[in-house]
């Protein structure tokens, strides 16, 4: 069943479309003149519309413009009086899909319905390809080699095998660890090996969206579901058709989203919000978190039945300090990573800066050991990475950067500014004044920059960008 707008100012027309096409087996919605419908397109999605062109006030001409520049892929019918054929060519050129010339029997309308319905489904499908291309071109990470994994410690070992064996399978997967311990890598590693690489792969961060757009993100939405929504919108599940989907920090859902997401664990079908089609997927689903989701599901904050469908094989990434082996092969892996990029006289890391290394607890995990070594880049003069190069969090404060407790003459502010402004200084100078680079080696915005620059002093006040 589609859903059928029909727009006519006569009475008697209108009321007889109607029940021509609702026989027809479709959901139909008349509108008593151009602007009547144009309003009622704009709070429902219909697949199909058709509009007489000779009305009072708001024409057919103006339908047609409007539909199409709201929705490139509306189709449309218009329905002309004999001797106006001119206007109907020009409803063509407009967008319109075909006309029908009064006065016609009911088996022309049934015919031109039935066709605009076919060309309404292949630019649904265009439009799903379309969006299903983009979703492929975001994800242009190149294929995962499990090989070039860092980690030979026990606990990683035990994960790769794990992960070769999973990928094999379509089972539903829960990526467990610290922030920072490289769970999506894991996921990447399981779709990439798994028989599904040649579809897409699809990234959700459930934690960086509120819930009624983090619900539009995952399922979509119809034309007119709120406000602002102009046009349907594909989902991400529906963008991950024939692939993955992975849905980090999956801990952070709202229950309305829990109870829909669940749904398409068990029966693999949704709606877009706003929406009456149901559309069915065949998705592979990977999620991840650093919380204990059997303790939400103890508070109440965690569906039990949600919690089980994601928890078939579980995967738990042990955190960096519990494999100090693998900390100085992932620091020479950085280095090699990053060394091209931001100081290429760098080839290695010095004996003690490695012990420094190790003995550290790295409460980011992976992500703070690679942060480190790119900014141990910035500052290194020599060939190899030396403890006064780390930073000062490791325990090994630089020669020109000693911090001492704050005593009655400077307070932990001035300190801290003290500190902040001989960073700056040194980044200034290796970027040899260009303030975008200097930006980019501190990892902050360009903006942020200019008003540190002015308050210590490093450019007068209104300076010009990169003058």
């Amino acid at each position: 069943m589609a859903t059928v707008l029909i727009i006519d100012d006569n009475e008697a027309m209108r009321e007889g479309m109607a029940i021509t096409v609702a026989r027809m087996g479709h959901d139909v919605t008349a509108a008593a003149g151009g602007a009547e419908g144009l309003a009622v397109a704009r709070r429902k999605r219909f697949d199909f519309v058709v509009t007489d062109l000779k009305m009072d006030g708001t024409d057919g001409l103006e339908v047609v413009r409007q539909l199409r520049a709201e929705d490139p892929d509306a189709v449309v019918l218009v329905v002309t009086a004999f001797g106006t054929v001119e206007t109907a060519v020009e409803a063509m050129k407009q967008g319109a899909f075909d006309f029908i010339q009064k006065p016609f029997p009911p088996d022309v309308l049934r015919a031109k319905v039935d066709k605009a319905l076919e060309v309404a489904a292949s630019r649904r499908e265009v439009a799903r390809l379309r969006e299903h291309n983009r979703a492929m071109a975001e994800d242009a990470t190149p294929r995962f080699d499990l090989q070039a994994m860092v980690g030979q410690s026990q606990a990683m070992q035990t994960i790769f095998s794990a992960v070769r064996k999973v990928a094999a399978t379509d089972t539903t997967v829960l990526v467990l660890g610290e922030s920072g311990t490289g769970k999506e890598l894991i996921a990447r590693a399981l779709h990439d090996l798994s028989p599904r690489r040649d579809g897409p792969f699809v990234t959700v961060n459930c934690a960086a969206l509120a819930e009624g757009v983090l619900e539009s993100e995952l399922f979509g939405h119809e034309k007119g579901a709120f406000t602002g929504a102009i046009r349907r919108k594909l989902g991400r599940f529906e963008l991950a058709d024939d692939g993955t989907i992975f849905l980090d920090e999956i801990g952070e859902i709202s229950m309305n989203v829990q109870t829909k997401l669940l749904r398409v664990l068990q029966e693999r079908e949704f709606e877009r919000v706003g929406g009456d089609d149901t559309v069915r997927v065949d998705v592979r689903v990977i999620s991840a978190t650093n919380k204990d989701l059997a303790q939400l599901v103890k508070e109440g904050r965690f569906r039990e039945d949600l919690y089980y469908r994601l928890h078939i094989v579980p995967i738990t990434l042990p955190p960096l300090r519990e494999r100090p082996e693998d900390i100085p092969l992932l620091a020479e892996h950085f280095v090699r990573k990053h060394a091209p990029r931001i100081n290429r006289r760098v080839k290695a890391i010095g004996v003690e800066a490695r012990k420094a290394m190790v003995r550290y607890r790295w409460p980011g995990n992976v992500r703070e050991l690679e942060n480190a070594v790119e900014q141990a880049l910035v500052f290194c003069e020599a060939e190899e990475i030396g403890v006064t190069d780390l930073p000062q969090v490791l325990g090994t404060p630089r020669n020109d950067a000693v911090l001492s407790l704050p005593t009655g003459e400077l307070s932990l502010t001035e300190v801290l500014e003290d500190l902040e402004r001989q960073l700056i200084a040194r980044a200034y100078e290796k970027a040899r004044g260009v303030k975008t680079e200097t930006a980019r080696l501190l990892g902050i915005k360009t903006s942020a920059l200019y008003y540190k620059l002015e308050k210590y002093g490093f450019i007068q006040k209104g300076e010009q960008p990169d003058a």
